[in-house]
């Protein structure tokens, strides 16, 4: 139930801003922090209601966190709540992601630039390992213990890892194949329910925007130029399902194979900074456009990936508890969450193999025993591998 009149639009502004100045390590984070403001501190929203907003947002494509945001000031003053509180949430790491790509991204960046992006880079396959990691546990249990459910668990993930690899941006196409098969499996008679826990919030997105996006899908791509770049960008922020590092695949392909925007090594250096910078991972969409029409282009690339955002909320807020008790649309998230985790694992691949010098590998090595077997934390790890890549630059080792 939207409520309004309750909370000061500067209020909002302030507490919302702080915590996108203060939101590193991604999501987990980011739900930390509001969940201690908006409950613990200052008692805006009941537990149950902060839960039931975390549950509806994962049932949207894109970013789940920057939802949240969306969603938990839109309940406290509506839709003027909403903009003031996502563009709070959303604008510091955007600056300072956008600052930071004037410094990666220049023509002649200084050599400790160089070794510092190198390494930040070489570590980026291991956190999309450990992103993938993390949601399999959860995707599991919502699959089911049957020996078929964990079959075709199995199946869409491999599928999805194979579209990652091979498909790049067309990877969006399996995910949803993925969950309308699961969808009509289940829509079938059976004997009894083979997946506990459907209204599980773990993975992400309905099918319900595709007929919104068809005419985009025919235009923006043959505009060329800030056209395309503005495809790539609704891309990641409305068709994304998994959040974090499933838009690698979306953008990889469009960024460096079809559009020479980037080079590997620089869109590497893009995900590293979309990592270590406050704020939803969403923001790596700005490098892409700030390589492709400068800052200009990066605003523009931001725009359009958290507008679905936005639209989302405001247009939908008030249908999202029935949303989340539509059995077909739980069905549908049982069958594309496991290929979402394949493609973020699958996009590994892509990204080891942009890695263009030997001690890059060692780097890429040591992030993957901290992140997998140590289980500890993306922002240090990546922090950690930058400053390897200054030594290594600093030995006269290249990229030196």
């Amino acid at each position: 139930m939207e409520r309004s009149g309750r909370v000061g639009l500067a209020t909002i502004a302030g507490e919302w801003g702080r915590i996108g100045v203060l939101g590193f390590g991604g999501p987990p984070a980011h739900i930390l922090l509001l969940r201690r403001l908006c409950v613990e501190r200052r008692g805006w929203l009941t537990p149950d209601e902060f839960e039931d907003g975390i549950a509806a947002t994962n049932l949207l494509p894109g970013p789940a966190s920057t939802q949240l945001a969306i969603l938990t000031a839109w309940r406290l003053r509506g839709t003027p709540g909403a903009l003031v509180g996502g563009f709070c949430f959303i604008a510091p790491g955007l600056v300072l992601i956008l600052a930071l790509s004037v410094l990666f991204l220049a023509g002649d960046p200084p050599p400790w630039v160089l070794g510092a992006a190198a390494g930040a880079g070489a570590a980026v396959p291991a956190v999309a390992v450990q992103a993938a990691t993390s949601l399999v546990p959860g995707s599991l249990t919502r699959a089911g213990r049957g020996r078929a459910a964990r079959a075709r668990w199995t199946g869409y993930a491999l599928a999805g890892a194979a579209a990652a690899v091979l498909t790049g941006p067309w990877l969006v196409l399996v995910v949803v194949a993925s969950g309308l098969a699961e969808a009509a499996v289940r829509a079938r008679p059976r004997p009894r329910d083979s997946g506990p826990d459907r209204a599980r919030d773990r993975d992400r997105g309905p099918d319900r925007d595709r007929r919104v996006s068809l005419p985009v899908a025919a235009v923006l791509p043959a505009l060329g130029g800030l056209g395309a770049l503005a495809w790539v960008a609704f891309k990641v922020g409305a068709l994304s399902y998994g959040g974090g590092f499933v838009i690698i695949p979306l953008m990889q392909e469009d960024a460096v194979g079809r559009h020479h925007w980037m080079t590997d090594g620089q869109f590497l250096n893009a995900v590293a900074l979309g990592q270590v910078t406050p704020g939803p991972v969403v923001h790596t969409v700005a490098v892409v456009g700030y390589a492709a029409a400068g800052i200009g282009g990066g605003l523009l690339a931001a725009a359009v990936a958290f507008l679905p955002s936005f639209l989302f909320v405001i247009l939908g807020g008030r249908h999202f508890d029935r949303l989340r008790a539509d059995r077909r649309v739980q069905d549908f998230l049982t069958g594309a969450g496991p290929a979402v985790i394949g493609a973020i694992a699958g996009s590994a691949v892509p990204l080891a193999a942009a890695l263009g010098y030997g001690w890059q590998w060692v780097v890429l090595a040591a992030a993957l025993l901290w992140l997998a077997v140590a289980r500890r934390g993306v922002v240090p790890a990546l922090l950690a591998a930058g400053a390897a890549g200054v030594l290594a630059v600093a030995a006269g080792l290249p990229p030196a």
